[in-house]
């Protein structure tokens, strides 16, 4: 049994695949609703990492005893960007930074210019250290190590701190190659020796210490691989592995990723990633992340009182009225294709008309249209995008399914398993203990569960809806950095 573990940012997620690749359990936790820190403080994105902890043990303790016993190496993925202080025996000095905090927003100016090519956004790394630097320099003096989510999760796991160029080459600190660029960290006021090695996502980081190995039912000493951030596990779960194949990955957030084997032209409204692979297969991805995705639909769906089957019910119902009402999903600023930290949502354009389904329905739509524009973003920097693979746990109903192909005007290949990341992390576990090469990949990919096209009848009504919604933005945000088309 290979085990995969996701850190993500609304749940973790536990996986077993077996030696032939299939999936034999699968488990979570969720920690959504507790953020451990001040959820009335505008701007902050923090969490306890004892809720991370909490969340590991209740997930694991969902899987099977006897498939957890049976594990010959585990792997990780995790949420990419925020931030875990953490000092020499692994006790956090204060709680993680999530991708979602703003609080470094003011330092975009400040910000050596990214070895890697890509644009600001205050929940990386990068800035959230240098925040820390001139905010809460008394934390940082008891400060080891500078971890993101997955790396920390290594760290409990094995007392061995690494990174990966996935992860490293997000974080607005690193090189071209995904290493940490040190004169840019020292020009930070940053210490060097707070960032972990970085090295290989399918080597080995260490041995499941003692400790653990008894608290979670898994046998001592078995290799823990570095793993990768999530979306470039999920891109090793999905079984993308040739040049230019592109997925789409939903769940708190949204990523639109195309594989390069090269790296890709800077942009100020994309990122460029090193992905989990080795050459021959491609070393980079392309991206259009979005913060708000699966966060809107949540926040929507609390503050109108739907439960999640209700809200998916009436949203798409077929006497579900269309009305005029718009609704910008941008809670927590956004990134492509605006680099805006400032934006923020709601609903516009309301008439007697609407209820709560109306704008629950409008609310799809409007996450849809913010994808669009991510998609458009893309197609400007000149990558062509034919079809998408779908995956990740936020796109689980065919109405909302379909409703994204037709936004998209794209078709959308329904992968069969959601939790892409996970198995992801748990072939690289598989290929760190040498038990499958990066080369099996592709024989392991996921087969279509679904296919959606879009349908030719609302092309025209997308395309009409989408200018509308470019426009809203545009008349509430006159002063934006970024132009989509």
């Amino acid at each position: 049994m290979y085990l995969g573990i996701d850190l993500g940012t609304g749940s973790l997620k536990c996986l077993l695949l077996d030696g032939d690749g299939r999936t034999v359990a699968e488990s979570s936790a969720s920690y959504r609703g507790d953020p451990g820190g001040d959820p009335s403080a505008p701007g902050h994105g923090e969490i306890s990492v004892e809720r991370w902890r909490k969340g590991l043990l209740e997930a694991m303790n969902g899987l099977p005893v006897l498939g957890r016993q049976a594990v010959r190496a585990i792997g990780l993925s995790g949420q990419m960007h925020g931030l875990v202080i953490i000092d020499a025996s692994g006790r956090a000095l204060r709680a993680a930074l999530l991708w979602t905090d703003q609080r470094a927003a003011s330092l975009r100016s400040s910000m050596p210019a990214s070895g890697c090519g890509n644009p600001f956004a205050p929940g990386m790394a990068g800035p959230l250290l240098s925040w820390l630097v001139q905010h809460e320099a008394d934390t940082l003096a008891g400060a080891r190590w500078a971890l993101q989510p997955k790396d920390w999760l290594g760290f409990l796991l094995t007392g061995e701190a690494a990174s990966d160029p996935s992860d490293a080459s997000a974080t607005l600190l690193s090189n071209q190659c995904g290493e940490w660029d040190v004169a840019a960290v020292q020009r930070l006021g940053v210490d060097p020796a707070w960032l972990a090695p970085v090295r290989s996502a399918c080597e080995i980081r260490g041995a499941l210490c003692a400790e653990m190995a008894a608290e979670l039912g898994l046998p001592s000493g078995v290799p823990v691989a570095i793993g990768a951030g999530d979306t470039a596990a999920a891109i090793v779960g999905t079984g993308l592995t040739r040049e230019g194949e592109a997925q789409l990955t939903t769940g708190t957030g949204a990523q639109l990723i195309v594989l390069r084997d090269a790296q890709p032209p800077p942009s100020a409204v994309l990122n460029r990633y090193r992905s989990a692979y080795r050459a021959p297969l491609p070393a980079w991805y392309a991206m259009a992340a979005m913060q708000n995705a699966g966060v809107a639909l949540e926040w929507a769906r609390g503050i109108l009182g739907f439960s999640w089957e209700a809200a998916y019910e009436q949203a798409f119902a077929a006497s579900s009225r269309e009305t005029g009402v718009l609704f910008l999903p941008y809670l927590t600023g956004e990134r492509s294709p605006w680099m805006n930290s400032a934006v923020r949502g709601g609903w516009v354009g309301l008439s007697p008309e609407d209820d709560r389904a109306s704008l629950m329905r409008a609310a799809f739509r409007g996450v849809a249209l913010g994808l669009r524009a991510g998609l458009a973003a893309l197609v400007d920097g000149g990558i062509q995008v034919e079809h998408l693979k779908l995956a990740g746990g936020g796109s689980v109903h065919s109405a909302w399914r379909q409703l994204l192909a037709d936004t998209l005007g794209c078709p959308l290949a329904v992968l069969q398993q959601a939790n892409a990341s996970a198995r992801g992390a748990a072939l690289l576990g598989g290929i760190a203990e040498g038990h499958w090469g990066e080369a099996d990949v592709k024989a392991l990919a996921l087969p279509t569960e679904a296919l959606f096209e879009p349908r030719e009848d609302d092309a025209d009504a997308a395309t009409v809806e989408y200018h509308r919604f470019l426009a809203l933005y545009e008349r509430l945000n006159p002063i934006s950095s970024c132009r989509v088309t």
